[in-house]
C-alpha cells in the first residue's frame, strides 16, 4: 500500500530533480567563468616574446589603454575562430591587442602567426602555463579586458567571434569600448555631366 507507492515515488523525485538541474545547467552561458581577477590588478607577467613577434610585454604595459590580453595556442582549433576578429579589433585600434601564447613551442607560435596574420602589439610565450595559472587560465582562447588603471575588468572564456552578434567586444564595464553609432551612407558627388 503505502510503502509501495513511496517506493515508487523516489524514482519519479530523482529523476525530476536531475531533470531540473540539467535544464538550469542548459541555460547557463558556457562562456561565463568567474574570476578571481576581475577588479583586481593584473598579474605579474616576465615572459619573452613569441620569437619574431616582439615586443614582450609586462603589467606596466596594461595601464594607460584599454587593452585585451588574448590567451591563444598554435593547436587550438577554436582560436582560429575569432582570428579574424582580433585581426579586426587590431586594425581599428581602439583597444591594444596583446597576446599569450600558452603552453605552446614558441616556434609553432610564430608559424600559426606567420599563416594567420599578427593582431597583436605585443607577445608572451607562456611556454610551461605558468603565467596562466597566474591568471586562472582553464584553456585556450580565453580573452581579458584589462582597464587604463591596469585591474582586469572582464573576462571571456572560449572563441568571439561575429557570430555571437559583434564584431566588438562587449565586456561588462565601464572600460568597454563605445561602439560608433552607424553612420548614414556617404553619397556619391554628382560629377559634371
Amino acid at each position: 500500500g503505502r510503502r509501495q507507492r513511496w517506493l515508487h515515488a523516489v524514482p519519479v523525485a530523482a529523476f525530476a530533480a536531475v531533470a531540473l538541474a540539467l535544464g538550469l545547467a542548459l541555460e547557463r552561458d558556457p562562456t561565463a567563468m568567474p574570476s578571481a581577477l576581475v577588479g583586481r590588478a593584473a598579474p605579474a607577467v616576465a615572459l619573452p616574446p613569441v620569437a619574431g613577434y616582439g615586443p614582450g610585454f609586462t603589467e606596466a604595459d596594461f595601464r594607460g589603454r584599454v587593452t585585451l590580453l588574448n590567451v591563444f595556442a598554435s593547436w587550438c582549433v577554436a582560436c582560429r575562430l575569432e582570428h579574424p576578429l582580433l585581426m579586426e579589433l587590431a586594425e581599428g585600434g581602439e583597444v591594444q591587442v596583446f597576446g599569450l601564447a600558452y603552453k605552446d613551442d614558441p616556434r609553432d607560435a610564430a608559424a600559426w602567426l606567420d599563416r594567420f596574420g599578427n593582431p597583436y602589439a605585443a607577445t608572451a610565450a607562456d611556454i610551461r602555463g605558468r603565467a596562466g595559472i597566474d591568471w586562472g587560465v582553464y584553456g585556450v582562447p580565453e580573452t581579458f579586458v584589462i582597464g587604463p588603471d591596469g585591474r582586469v575588468a572582464h573576462r571571456h572564456v572560449g572563441p568571439r567571434h561575429p557570430r555571437h552578434g559583434s564584431t566588438r567586444p562587449r565586456p561588462r564595464s565601464k572600460y568597454a569600448p563605445r561602439q560608433s553609432p552607424p553612420s548614414s551612407p556617404r553619397r556619391r558627388r554628382s560629377g559634371p555631366g
